[in-house]
């Protein structure tokens, strides 16, 4: 998983406990001052917690949430909550009954399990969709996060998995965009040779963005973790499909070896494979804005940005048993929890989504993809501008530096084909404690390399998210 991205999973059957143990008890103040503050100016403190914690991304939302302070007179008492704590903290504020008044940067997951414990607020949600018009969301992000007519969240920006692929060795090759299991297939084959191999994608056991990859790959060929009644389905023939077509695209067009996070990126930004897959958050260091993960292929020695510019996006992928193109990807949320200061709340997390959206996008623009792409009156607004911000670390450029507007285009589209295991299945819990044991990314390994058939391996892994299902109740 990347280092930059939020991805931490709810321990369920800890949380679960606690979480009900707040539901019954607890009193109906915030994490707040008490007071009620709200709109006109009123005064007043309000409790957000961030999971962006690195220091530059709290000094920006420092200065945002200033600026909405001046505007409405609420004061705002932010609170870091570390990637690695967050399972600890949230879990002991809510047995106490002292959550904050808005939590940041909730992961798809999340909003499911403090939902499924009535910690969440669904009318303060629908109220801050309403007020600044729900057409103005990309409308799957809306989906992702309803359960029935209920809002379990606010949407608000996205990273999202995408497969990559040298444009300069497609085209000299008169190959097609690999957008499909045939096209990915052909590629690799046609394009896998001793100095660059055809593909190179996660394989390591125990690691998220295993499972996130596998994923990504299993979600256009139709595969699901469970059905619509919470039934496990991982060993179902869409799912052993595209177990056969990973382990055939590893073990015959890859690199040697087990691949994790940092030797994938590694490999593609060494020139050494045609295609792979990871996150949008590739994107600046794909151009050499980052000096600790620079590219290396001979040609980026004189132009450290020729992957950037060589490089094509294909964010969905379409398998033979799927019905349309789909991709893993993650929506991150602002939740109003039950017991928060609900005006004051409903004031901020439009404020966060309004005049202070530019800025929090501009936090990270490769990782804070615009899920509301503008206002009633200019429906575009923030996707427009969104595409010009600054990325990078050690040097800052806008995307559009690098990249052509069929990728940026394709970037800002890629939300509308988002889909995941589990959320829209009302299985957050599952997906959330499955991150924990991580079966689905050893049943990679051992297809990968040889352990196990596709059949053997997609039926261990049910067996295990089943034993995983009942664990949580």
């Amino acid at each position: 998983m990347n280092r930059r991205k939020f991805g931490t999973a709810l321990v369920a059957t800890t949380l679960g406990a606690a979480l009900l143990a707040a539901c019954s008890g607890g009193g109906e103040e915030g994490g707040g001052t008490g007071e009620t503050a709200g709109e006109g100016g009123a005064s007043g403190t309000i409790t957000v917690w961030t999971a962006d914690t690195l220091p530059d991304r709290v000094a920006a939302q420092e200065e945002i949430n200033a600026a909405f302070t001046e505007a409405t007179g609420i004061e705002v008492d932010l609170v870091g909550v570390p990637e690695d704590q967050f399972n600890q903290v949230l879990t002991s504020s809510a047995a106490a009954g002292d959550l904050p008044d808005v939590i940041g940067s909730i992961s798809l997951a999340q909003t499911r399990t403090l939902a499924a414990n009535e910690l969440s607020d669904p009318d303060a949600h629908a109220a801050v969709i309403e007020d600044l018009g729900e057409d103005t969301w990309i409308p799957r992000a809306l989906e992702l996060t309803r359960d029935g007519d209920q809002q379990l969240a606010v949407p608000s920006d996205s990273w999202a998995q995408l497969l990559f692929y040298r444009t300069d060795l497609f085209e000299a090759a008169g190959l097609d965009a690999p957008e499909t299991y045939e096209d990915i297939l052909a590629a690799a084959e046609a394009l896998d040779s001793p100095e660059v191999a055809g593909f190179v994608g996660a394989t390591t056991p125990g690691a998220a963005f295993t499972q996130q990859t596998f994923e990504h790959i299993a979600l256009g060929n139709g595969c699901q973790m469970v059905d619509d009644s919470g039934e496990i389905t991982m060993a179902s023939n869409a799912c052993v499909g595209a177990f056969e077509f990973y382990g055939d695209l590893i073990s015959n067009y890859s690199v040697p070896g087990g691949q994790d996070v940092d030797t994938v990126r590694a490999t593609y930004f060494a020139g050494q494979a045609a295609m792979f897959i990871w996150s949008t958050f590739v994107l600046d260091e794909m151009a050499g804005l980052r000096n600790d993960a620079m590219p290396s292929c001979p040609e980026c020695a004189d132009n450290p940005a020729f992957l950037a510019e060589n490089t094509g996006i294909v964010p969905a992928i379409l398998g033979p048993d799927g019905d349309e193109p789909a991709q893993f990807g993650e929506i991150t949320n602002w939740v109003i929890p039950a017991t928060a200061q609900t005006d004051a709340a409903v004031e901020f997390v439009k404020y966060m989504l309004s005049d202070g959206y530019v800025d929090w996008t501009a936090i990270a623009p490769e990782g804070k993809v615009p899920v509301r792409l503008g206002t009633e009156e200019n429906p575009t607004e923030f996707a427009d501008t969104w595409a010009t911000l600054p990325v990078g670390v050690d040097t800052e450029a806008p995307l559009t530096d690098f990249y052509g507007e069929d990728v940026i285009s394709r970037l800002q589209a890629g939300p509308e084909d988002m889909n995941r295991w589990g959320i829209t299945q009302g299985q957050g819990d599952l997906v959330g404690a499955s991150l924990g044991e991580l079966p689905v990314a050893l049943a990679v390994s051992d297809v990968t390399t040889g352990g196990a058939d596709p059949q053997q391996a997609a039926e261990e892994a049910a067996a295990a998210l089943q034993s995983i299902q009942d664990s949580l109740g």
